[in-house]
């Protein structure tokens, strides 16, 4: 069974950093692209980053460009978020995904993804 752990959130001040981590068990993630999502409260479900399989090629939304990076240890099964220069509007649960079959991963659609974990909140705050 395909499964997720997100974790790492937590409460921290604006211009902050944090690393999620996501942790995949029931498949190798040697030849799957992971994706990064977030959701606030109220607010639709939207692509953070995206990682590939093949060539490590990464792809990031415009509001965390410069700011976060995603990173891969196929040796450890896991998939990393660094975040940094955090702002309040980062506050979000923070969840990582893989791409349904045939589906182009690198629009960040959340659609476009399954096998969902359960996530892990990120809080940006004074």
């Amino acid at each position: 069974q395909v499964q997720f752990v997100e974790s790492g959130g937590g409460l921290v001040q604006p211009g902050g950093s944090l690393r999620l981590s996501c942790a995949a068990s029931g498949f190798t993630l040697d030849y799957v692209a992971i994706g990064w999502f977030r959701q606030a409260p109220g607010k639709e479900r939207e692509g953070v980053s995206c990682i590939s399989s093949s060539d490590g090629s990464t792809y990031y939304a415009d509001s965390v460009k410069g700011r976060f990076t995603i990173s891969r240890d196929n040796a450890k099964n896991t998939v990393y978020l660094q975040m940094n220069s955090l702002k309040p509007e980062d506050t979000a649960c923070y969840y990582c995904a893989a791409p349904r079959l045939y589906r182009d991963y690198r629009l960040l659609r959340a659609a476009d993804f399954g096998s969902w974990g359960q996530g892990t909140q990120v809080t940006v705050s004074s």
